[in-house]
Order: structure tokens, then C-alpha cells, then sequence
């Protein structure tokens, strides 16, 4: 389905190609070549789809999808695809925390990221479709994009958002953590297993009553991780005395 997207690349020739191949698949494509531009286009034009690199003049494109994700309306909730040239693990798991829905590393085939686009247009038009998923006293919503443990909202990363969902979609199978890089962000290349790992940890620090001990999220050894289930509907924390 034809989609209107936003390129921010400050490589002019690299943006040309870009938009070439992207309005080659039908979608509606606008240009700009710096941070402040790409903010202030997302915010007048609502676009389907950012993408976005990250080295750029004036402001970043980690501080620009640090911008979008922190503003209410549409611009907060455009999914973007982030380019970079540099792959080290605290730059995927930053710019995942930020809320990239996918991360191409330069040099990459332009047809590598029209398929991409294809992915995440088709992953975030399924979410606006979804139900909502409980398990427990935890309740995770796809469309509002929200997390509630007892009926309280509790924070959580838009990466972190995405595991969350990803494993509530289906309690009790088991994923890997490459399988659960490829279901929620949409990678199909090497990235680092220890992006999944901290990001459980993290989610079990806010959802578990018993962190060390998970009632939720499980550890699958020699796997991955699983969603029970079945849990008990108020799962307690023992009297520390």
C-alpha cells in the first residue's frame, strides 16, 4: 500500500537514491537534509514512515527521534527506520531505546531498505489492527501502546514495548532472541544477543514482583525467553520480614 514517507539523509545523492527507489514502489516520498528540518516535516506532515540517519548537521537523528517519541500526536507515534555508519552495540540498543523500529548499518542496498519499509509499514499497520493481550495481572495494548501491571500504567521503552508485545502475541512459545530481533524490530542480519538480554532484565525489573525469581517472563535455557502462560491473577512479592 502506498505510504508517505519522510527521508532525512544530509548525502544528497545517497537521498536522491533513496527517494528513487522508494517512490519507484509507490509511496509518496519528501526529502530534507538536515535534524531540524526532518522535525519540523514530521510534525507538519504526519508522515507513514521516517527514514532517518543518524549522523546529520543541526540536530542528530538520535536527538530527532528523541524529539518525536517525547511529542504527543501523530509525529510521537511514526515508526522509523534509522541509518548509521557506526554498528557498535550501545548505538543499537540507544537508538532502540529511542524507538527505531529498525536500524540499517551503512553501506546497504537500496532494495535492502525498500524491503525494510515494506516490513515495518505492514508490522505497524498489524499493531493498529491488534487486540489487546493479558496475561495475569498484565495487560499489554498495541494500539495505545501501553503496559498495565494491577491496573497501574507502568513505564516502559519503546524497545522494550516491542519484546513485551511481541511475546504476549503468543504466552507460552518459546522465542530465541534472534527470532525475537527479527519479530519485533524487524532484523534480518547479525546483531547482538545481549540487546535482548538487557532489555528482559530491565522489563522484569518493572513487571516482576520477584525480579530473580520471574513469574512472567521466563527463561527458556538453551532457547530464549517465553510469556507464561497462566499466572496467578495477583502474583505478591514474599514479606521481606
Amino acid at each position: 500500500m502506498p505510504a508517505r514517507i519522510l527521508v532525512a539523509e544530509d548525502d544528497r545523492k545517497q537521498a536522491e537514491l533513496i527517494r528513487r527507489y522508494l517512490e519507484r514502489e509507490g509511496h509518496l516520498t519528501v526529502v530534507v537534509h538536515d535534524g531540524r528540518a526532518a522535525i519540523d516535516e514530521a510534525r507538519r506532515r504526519s508522515p507513514d514512515l521516517l527514514v532517518l540517519d543518524v549522523m546529520m548537521p543541526k540536530v542528530d537523528g538520535l536527538d530527532v527521534c528523541r524529539v518525536l517519541r517525547a511529542g504527543s500526536g501523530a509525529d510521537g507515534g511514526v515508526p522509523i527506520i534509522m541509518l548509521t555508519a557506526r554498528s557498535t552495540e550501545d548505538d543499537l540498543l540507544l537508538g532502540l531505546d529511542l524507538g527505531a523500529d529498525d536500524y540499517l548499518t551503512k553501506p546497504y542496498n537500496p532494495r535492502e531498505l525498500v524491503a525494510r519499509v515494506r516490513t515495518v509499514l505492514r508490522r505497524t499497520q498489524s499493531r493498529a489492527e491488534g487486540e489487546v493481550y493479558r496475561v495475569g495481572a498484565l495487560e499489554i495494548d498495541p494500539t495505545r501502546h501501553e503496559v498495565h501491571l494491577d491496573g497501574e500504567l507502568v513505564d516502559v521503552t519503546p524497545a522494550e514495548f516491542k519484546i513485551l508485545a511481541c511475546l504476549a502475541a503468543s504466552p507460552g512459545r518459546a522465542f530465541s532472541r534472534q527470532q525475537l530481533l527479527e519479530h519485533a524490530f524487524g532484523f534480518d542480519h547479525y546483531v547482538f544477543d545481549r540487546t535482548i538480554d538487557v532489555h528482559v532484565m530491565n522489563l522484569r525489573k518493572k513487571i516482576e514482583p520477584v525480579p530473580t525469581d520471574p513469574a512472567y517472563l521466563k527463561t527458556v535455557y538453551g532457547v530464549g525467553y517465553k510469556l507464561a502462560d497462566k499466572v496467578p491473577d495477583k502474583v505478591v512479592a514474599p514479606d521481606a520480614s
